[in-house]
């Protein structure tokens, strides 16, 4: 899946986005274009309805772009069938959404080995169990996210992207639905797993101070970057 060293990570070249809705198809990329490095961070800014959350599930292979090539860890997702962009997601990219995406019947630790397992890792309780430690939650192991606090519901989020040692993490808004405290402290942890794994980030979000902790920062405007 890797692809050589000397490619970016990321690279998408004048891709639209168009969507249906109620008052006609809208076009929610107009001819974006990005590169991102391994390793690299990248913040990613704008007002509301221009594009940002899109950009991220195009780069994530949950939206098919409607024109452009989009390129990720060497795949060209044009060529690539359901299944063998749902393969990529599992092995190189890891997803943090606002609302966190938990499974609510399943503990804490099973919502993170779920990934591992789908992938068919027979570690996959031990390495969720490492993970959760790591961002502070060995003691919650056995919680389903409605006995979990929001802070913690998006500790188990980080640790679920992260169990895979992804290449790339793509984070919208993640601390969207939480404190400033409880939010601060998620990012810490968020940045400080990509310094030890070093995982390539894109990160959407409305707090310029936050987006500034990247090494980079992309503005979106009416479905473009400028």
């Amino acid at each position: 899946m890797s692809g050589s060293s000397s490619q970016p990570l990321v690279e998408l070249d004048e891709v639209h986005l168009k969507l249906a809705s109620q008052a006609g198809p809208v076009n929610v990329l107009a001819g974006v274009s990005l590169s991102v490095a391994e390793g690299e961070t990248v913040g990613v800014v704008g007002p509301s309805g221009s594009g940002k959350s899109s950009l991220l599930m195009v780069i994530g292979g949950l939206e098919r772009a409607s024109a452009g090539r989009v390129m990720v860890a060497g795949q060209d997702f044009g060529r690539l069938d359901e299944d063998s962009l749902a393969r990529l997601r599992r092995e190189s990219l890891g997803i943090v959404f606002q609302n966190f995406h938990l499974i609510p019947t399943m503990s804490a630790l099973e919502n993170v080995a779920v990934p591992l397992e789908l992938a068919g890792r027979p570690d996959a309780f031990e390495r969720a169990r490492e993970e959760l430690d790591a961002v502070g939650l060995a003691h919650r192991l056995d919680h389903r996210p409605g006995q979990l606090s929001g802070g913690e519901q998006q500790r188990v989020a980080l640790a679920r992207a992260f169990v895979i040692r992804p290449r790339l993490l793509l984070a919208d808004e993640p601390t969207g639905n939480l404190d400033r405290a409880t939010g601060q402290a998620v990012i810490e942890l968020l940045f400080a797993r990509h310094r030890e794994l070093g995982t390539a980030l894109i990160l959407v979000t409305h707090d310029l101070d936050l987006a500034g902790r990247c090494s980079r920062v992309v503005r979106m405007q009416d479905g473009r970057l400028s």
